[in-house]
């Protein structure tokens, strides 16, 4: 790999060859001049990463658990059956993971990190051609380019994926402690479980217009997956509530937790 690694103590690498791959399966990236070369948090142990709790292990066991899905997907070994359930728990994952990004993370890396409007722009660009292409699929199911397209998405997601962890993720680490890290994973880990798993091309990538129009579409998504082909009334009605009230909590813990100073 040429030179050695520096040490966690100073947050920084050597700069690898773009085609160069890290054990993590990470491939190094033309970085702008002046740009801070950090260490991708794939290779850091969870310690150095502010313990299981903190905001880059929740993404970290995310990114992980999809890459598992993709790869299960992809691999010819599942039943069609296996392949549709693959896919929908790919599909919420995607979207309650990414939708959790744009309304807790992306802000606050935007106001603590050089050139964090930039890095956040092109995930958020990486973002919408996700969503394009899945709501392509799941608008025309039958198509014979399907798998094609899915496997285009799986590949947008892994890069999205490297980005986040190689680039995007490690100024976080260098901008807080672990205790910050941790209350912006809590308040993270809560918009996501309240958040859209469905494609909606049409919803902004940024708040507060991705919280006002993502979160009464996400009662809607929830009550879609947990209760297929309808049921009672009742229990409609009370999933809708209990979503509507939890989204709301969630939305006003991370509008709460953006605006918050920077502390270490």
């Amino acid at each position: 790999m040429g030179a050695a690694l520096r040490g966690d103590s100073d947050g920084t690498e050597p700069r690898r060859n773009r085609h160069e791959q890290s054990p993590s399966g990470h491939r190094g990236h033309h970085h702008r001049a002046g740009a801070t070369v950090t260490v991708s948090i794939s290779r850091r142990g969870a310690a150095a990463l502010g313990g299981g709790g903190s905001i880059l292990m929740r993404q970290r066991r995310d990114h992980a658990r999809l890459d598992a899905m993709m790869n299960r997907w992809s691999d010819g070994g599942a039943t069609d059956d296996e392949r549709d359930v693959l896919w929908r728990d790919i599909v919420q994952l995607v979207f309650s993971h990414a939708f959790a990004e744009e309304t807790v993370l992306w802000p606050v890396l935007r106001r603590v990190a050089p050139h964090g409007e930039e890095l956040t722009g092109r995930v958020e660009a990486e973002h919408q051609a996700i969503n394009d292409l899945i709501a392509r699929v799941e608008k025309s199911p039958d198509d014979p380019r399907c798998a094609e397209w899915i496997q285009e998405a799986f590949a947008l997601i892994r890069q999205d994926i490297r980005d986040e962890e190689d680039e995007l993720l490690p100024r976080l680490r260098a901008a807080f402690g672990d205790r910050r890290l941790r209350s912006i994973g809590a308040a993270w880990e809560a918009v996501r479980a309240t958040a859209p798993t469905r494609p909606h091309p049409g919803v902004p990538r940024r708040p507060p217009g991705n919280a006002l129009r993502g979160v009464p579409l996400s009662v809607f998504d929830r009550l879609r997956d947990r209760v297929p082909g309808g049921g009672p009334a009742a229990r409609r009605a009370s999933l809708l509530a209990c979503g509507a009230a939890a989204a709301a909590v969630a939305v006003v813990l991370a509008v709460r937790t953006a605006r918050r100073p920077a502390r270490t």
